[in-house]
């Protein structure tokens, strides 16, 4: 299967005549202001929307392939919900400020914008959806804006300019609606706005289709894709098989999985060694600075501070003198699986 390549996605433009010729507008699969939201929902599991291209060719740094399966084929009801009126989500602010974002982005580039309140489909591909925060009006230029916002820790992803995930949601979009363009504009910290402008790449295109077709493959077969290391799949794993059986899997004649356990064992010894070396190296420098609060190199610097005290509850005190206050606060936390390896 051929790798997606997203570095040239900022800046490659293509050709308008052979764009004219391929490209078709999307089709409106339903209108937003006449569903619900549990309804808009559902509307989505029903293909890759251009917030799920990312995690469909597994490049989201935040979801994988897995994760995104388990939604789509209806398996999601034990993986956490962001609550969309928890004021510390990102999630939250980004659909609050959003009309301020295209608002400004007005006002910057003298653009008219409007909603579209529908979910776009493909002419061709009806798996293929998109959402789309904006449309741009009364110019040749560009046709599609897409707002974002990012915080203190989500600004660092925006240092190199739009990130990977971000291009390639605008670019499945450019894909589902046949435009030419389209500005991403963002709000850094709340207080900058950049605007980035992204231009239709039809060999970019080609991959992101035949990537996204290959995942939707397995939401077709109701199978799931493979794991890739991530938070986000070791999430879905213990979603998908929360609790074991007690029953034993005799896996000594599967030449595959033998193998991967031999690689896992292997890498294991590796992060042992490197761990007692990283160890070792660190307490070097700890012991000559002594009580120094850093100490500097020709390639970088450390710090050995201490940490201000804290507040902890002394609950072998409260069990000895108020066993039964603490009985009334004592709450079952759930277990979870364990992997434990033996040789």
């Amino acid at each position: 299967m051929s790798q997606l390549s997203v570095s040239s996605v900022r800046s490659v433009a293509v050709p308008s005549g052979s764009v004219a010729i391929k490209a078709r507008p999307a089709l409106k699969l339903v209108k937003t202001t006449e569903i619900s939201h549990a309804q808009w929902l559902q509307v989505r599991k029903e293909g890759i929307g251009s917030s799920d291209a990312a995690a469909a060719v597994g490049l989201h740094p935040y979801k994988s392939q897995l994760q995104l399966w388990m939604e789509k084929t209806g398996r999601d009801d034990q993986l956490p919900t962001p609550d969309p009126l928890d004021d510390a989500s990102p999630m939250y602010w980004g659909s609050l400020l959003e009309p301020v974002v295209a608002e400004q982005y007005s006002r910057r580039t003298g653009y008219r914008v409007r909603r579209v309140n529908a979910v776009l489909q493909h002419p061709q591909h009806p798996w293929m959806l998109a959402n789309i925060d904006r449309e741009v009006v009364g110019t040749t230029d560009v046709q599609i804006l897409e707002c974002k916002t990012a915080g203190i820790h989500g600004a660092r992803l925006w240092k190199e300019g739009v990130p990977e995930y971000v291009q390639l949601q605008v670019m499945h979009q450019l894909a589902v609606t046949g435009k030419q363009a389209a500005d991403v504009a963002v709000l850094l910290g709340g207080q900058e706005l950049q605007v980035f402008r992204i231009e239709r790449n039809l060999q970019m295109i080609s991959q992101l289709i035949e990537l996204e077709q290959h995942f939707w493959g397995f939401v077709q077969r109701d199978e799931a894709p493979p794991v890739d290391g991530s938070d986000s799949a070791d999430l879905a794993l213990r979603s998908l098989y929360p609790r074991d059986s007690g029953t034993t899997l005799d896996l000594s004649d599967d030449m595959e999985m033998s193998c991967v356990f031999s690689e896992l064992l292997a890498a294991r010894e590796a992060i042992t060694t490197q761990t007692a070396l990283e160890a070792q190296l660190k307490q070097r420098i700890q012991q000559r600075m002594g009580d120094a609060t850093r100490a500097i190199f020709d390639s970088g610097e450390v710090s050995w501070k201490r940490s201000k005290d804290g507040v902890a509850l002394d609950t072998a005190r409260l069990h000895k003198e108020h066993a039964d206050l603490l009985k009334d606060y004592t709450i079952v936390k759930p277990g979870s699986r364990r992997f434990l390896v033996q040789t």
